[in-house]
């Protein structure tokens, strides 16, 4: 059966144009060019994807998306397209649970590179606000948690301090078992004195050593059936890693003083911020453990590199915070001051940023003065010439156009009012990253 998209677009020769070329791409496709004609079909009819544009004559594309929302059906994946003076409306139905937006003019090739990419995930995608964040890197790991969960057993979780390994973790288990009734153990290797760490994963029998007065479980046996998460596996002991490697190979455990074998069954998800394979090289980490807690790696960029989930992840952390009582959101000026700052911390640094705030400010809006003057500089020295902060602003802002138009050295070039060339020397001169799909696009 074909792949069937609805799409919604009230212009003409534009709807007319998508309609054929999704038919020459294999696509069944129902076009309409009201928000309204569509409800209906939306609400009993099968798609795969929609493709809607945001300004429409008779309902804007977010409030037809957040009334689809309201019926509480699955939805299938919302591709919007957007001008770029309601580039903000889009972002805001990212955070909402859209599938992602284009910007006018259309590129074709990216269009149904992305058409292609939503219709072929496993059936209509239940709408809900990312668990993630809204950048590409973390959209990349979230549209894998499905296959993580029903076919990987060990996985290796890599990044910085604070990135949000463990957020990675959790989500995983809990797309795996969505009725939460396994266990999720989480234990920070690094944390745990070497003479105790045995004990701690492995458990006791009563009477192996002075305290032991009673049998314990250790972390093994407590996550049988759902999942263990060792954080920081990096800092485990040369002398405890041969244990682990075993009980990893065997999904057995023995107690400390016990003899019988306990069969654990168990997803084993482990996270580092280190180098395991220079540890390797280095002597300090076991070769055989590495190959064996390396079966699947999922790297998690820093938050500098991924600036798309600042808000967003500003705005869950405001949303989870208690306090007194009063919500709390931020202002333009202390939105801006977030989006500036490097967080060598990463999201950390910007949970507790936000949690200081909230509790030294009274008010119900947090301003630029209430974030405690530089957040995340993390000790850092500022530029110490005008030309160092001449360039660090330029990178900056080049960045953020070019992630507003999803990588596209064209479409940046003209925004921005230079020629490509330009762009590519001044990206090459600043050390900005171009997407690998844009290497095609050079002068």
């Amino acid at each position: 059966m074909k792949p069937r998209i609805c799409l919604i677009e009230d212009d003409s020769i534009m709807g007319e144009a998508l309609a054929e070329r999704f038919d020459i791409e294999g696509y069944d496709c129902d076009w309409y060019q009201r928000g309204r004609e569509a409800l209906g079909p939306l609400t009993h009819k099968r798609y795969d994807l929609v493709v809607s544009d945001i300004r429409l004559p008779d309902i804007q594309g977010d409030a037809l998306f957040e009334e689809l929302r309201g019926t509480g059906q699955a939805l299938p994946p919302f591709l919007f397209i957007t001008g770029h003076g309601a580039i903000d409306q889009a972002v805001k139905l990212l955070k909402l649970g859209a599938a992602d937006y284009l910007t006018k003019p259309l590129d074709i090739p990216v269009l149904m590179e992305k058409v292609r990419s939503l219709c072929a995930r496993a059936g209509p995608a239940a709408a809900g606000e990312p668990r993630l964040g809204l950048s590409d890197a973390m959209r990349r790991i979230e549209a894998m948690l499905p296959r993580l969960a029903a076919n990987a057993r060990t996985i290796l979780i890599t990044g910085e301090s604070g990135v949000g390994k463990e957020v990675v973790a959790r989500a995983i288990h809990e797309v795996a078992v969505p009725d939460g009734d396994r266990p999720f153990v989480a234990v920070n290797c690094g944390a745990i004195p070497e003479a105790l760490i045995e004990a701690e994963l492995f458990g006791h029998e009563k009477g192996a050593f002075t305290g032991a007065a009673r049998e314990r479980r250790g972390c093994f046996e407590q996550a049988a059936g759902g999942t263990l998460f060792l954080d920081e596996i990096g800092d485990m002991p040369a002398a405890m890693q041969v244990k682990l490697l075993r009980a990893i190979q065997d999904r057995c455990i023995v107690r400390v003083g016990g003899e019988r074998r306990i069969p654990v069954d168990i997803r084993l998800i482990c996270a580092t911020h280190r180098d395991l394979k220079q540890m390797v090289r280095e002597g300090h980490f076991r070769e055989d453990l590495y190959y064996r807690v390396h079966v699947v790696q999922i790297e998690v960029p820093p938050l500098r590199e991924r600036r798309e989930d600042i808000l967003w992840l500003a705005d869950r952390f405001l949303a989870e915070w208690q306090g007194d009582g009063t919500p709390r959101r931020l202002d333009p000026g202390a939105e801006r001051v977030l989006l500036d700052a490097p967080w060598p911390g990463n999201a950390r640094e910007l949970h507790h940023c936000l949690e200081r705030a909230c509790i030294l400010s009274g008010g119900s809006v947090l301003t630029a003065d209430d974030l405690c003057g530089n957040p995340g500089q993390g000790g850092a020295e500022p530029p110490r010439t005008l030309a160092d902060h001449l360039a660090a602003s330029e990178r900056r802002y080049i960045t953020e156009i070019l992630a507003g138009n999803g990588g596209r050295i064209s479409e940046t070039a003209t925004q921005l009012g230079i020629s490509r060339k330009n762009l590519w020397e001044k990206m090459r001169k600043l050390a900005i990253q171009a997407r690998t799909a844009e290497d095609g696009d050079r002068p």
